[in-house]
């Protein structure tokens, strides 16, 4: 199982290619997580939710759990 590394920022961000240099992560990678992050982000605005926190603690939340299940159910396979 390989191990997440966050973004150390877009200043500090190098590329080959294919990867950032400076997390390790395949640029496509990085290319979809920001896609979802912004698709959130977009829907949290369309909606004016003004509690942003408890939205984003939500969505924390059921991705933890999403992420279990799907584990569970390719373990089991």
């Amino acid at each position: 199982m390989a191990r997440f590394e966050p973004c150390h920022g877009k200043d500090k961000c190098r590329d080959d290619g294919t990867r950032c240099l400076t997390c390790g992560r395949d640029l496509d990678e990085i290319a979809r997580l920001r896609e979802a992050i912004d698709a959130l982000a977009t829907l949290a605005m369309d909606r004016a939710y003004e509690n942003s926190e408890e939205f984003t603690d939500y969505v924390a939340r059921k991705l933890l759990k999403s992420i279990g299940y799907l584990r569970n159910t390719l373990e089991s396979a």
